[in-house]
């Protein structure tokens, strides 16, 4: 009589791990967008392809798939001239450039993941992205473990808020807070009939234009015009593409503030469920004295709560402001440069200093 055997019995064999470098943007990103967290659902297709779209270049993606199952994909275009084998990670400055990695990815995928890379660039650069990154700092462990070269450089800290039901005791917002925004809002009104809407989804892109508007009004447009996010001279193109894909369509939000149906300030955002990523806000200096912007963020963080976001993150820069609304110093973030093992390494830790003393913000 032939005994059964028990699943236990079985010899379970470790995932099958492969690894690839295909021409163009892979479909798989999407795919591992789905699995990855929550923070980085946004990384999708149409996300590189827009910023391909905006700014160029001939992309590669970097395939990893365990047991024929996409778990990791980043997407890599030439950075600096063709000899040096160089390759930078493409996206937008606003919140970060990283990479779909699905969660719970084995040690073993990441090795296959750099030795594939290694085979096609003598190095990559990932960032800006913040320490704790649940893509590239895994990968940038990984490089080191295996004989990588990885120097970062500093480029600023984020600022973060916790939203709270209540916030030291007290209800949030605070009452005086709450008095010195009606104070406002009644003068605003004697401009014109003042309008609070939101737009996403199908507001786009058409939308993108009142955001525009607001910026060509704003100290922006007399200054530096090539950090505008929304005009043609800026980085419009980015964002309007970005919108082709109906699920980042969803995720990107504006809370518009109009006077007589002429936009007036605006707050944009990603939404990733319960992480807000600030990305850009700005006014028509015209209603200064009556505070538009504080108005709009406000009311914006008040809705965000209640849908159910508990963190904001706004990035680098301008801290002023985010202190005054409760946030506090978040983590650093920084570019990061990984150089396979070899020569590419070794020239890493010579000149790795130069890389570190020239962090700023770049938006390239």
């Amino acid at each position: 009589m032939t005994k059964p055997m028990l699943l236990a019995d079985f010899v379970r064999l470790p995932p099958a791990i492969v690894g690839e470098v295909v021409v163009g943007l892979s479909a798989a990103i999407d795919t591992v967008a789905a699995g990855a967290a929550p923070s980085h659902a946004f990384l999708r297709y149409g996300w590189y392809a827009a910023a391909l779209a905006a700014y160029g270049g001939q992309a590669r993606t970097l395939l990893v798939s365990e047991d024929e199952t996409p778990v990791l994909a980043m997407p890599f275009v030439p950075l600096g001239p063709r000899w040096l084998r160089l390759a930078a990670v493409p996206g937008c400055y606003w919140p970060f450039r990283s990479f779909g990695l699905a969660l719970g990815t084995s040690e073993p995928a990441l090795k296959v993941a750099l030795a594939t890379l290694a085979a096609a660039v003598n190095g990559v650069r990932i960032g800006p992205v913040h320490d704790g990154d649940p893509a590239a700092m895994p990968l940038i462990a990984a490089a080191r473990t295996n004989g990588w070269t990885a120097i970062d450089r500093h480029l600023g800290d984020s600022w973060t808020l916790d939203l709270a039901p209540v916030v030291n005791g007290e209800p949030w917002p605070r009452g005086s807070t709450l008095r010195k925004n009606r104070f406002h809002e009644k003068h605003l009104a004697a401009h014109g009939t003042p309008d609070w809407r939101v737009l996403h989804g199908a507001d786009w892109p058409a939308g993108f234009d009142a955001l525009a508007a607001v910026e060509e009004k704003s100290w922006l447009a007399a200054t530096d015009r090539s950090d505008m996010k929304f005009t043609t001279s800026g980085h419009g193109t980015f964002w309007r593409a970005a919108v082709a894909d109906p699920v980042l369509a969803d995720m990107l939000r504006a809370a518009l503030l109009t006077i007589d149906d002429a936009p007036a300030a605006f707050s944009f955002d990603i939404d990733t469920g319960d992480l807000l990523y600030a990305v850009a806000n700005s006014y028509d200096p015209t209603f200064a004295k009556h505070s538009p912007g504080k108005l709009l963020y406000w009311r914006n963080l008040v809705a965000a709560m209640g849908r159910g976001i508990t963190r904001v993150d706004w990035g680098a820069g301008d801290s002023g402001y985010k202190q005054v609304i409760g946030a506090t110093q978040g983590a650093p973030i920084r570019d990061w440069l990984l150089l396979r093992p070899g020569l590419p390494a070794l020239t890493g830790r010579l000149l790795g200093r130069l890389w570190r003393r020239s962090g700023h913000q770049q938006r390239i």
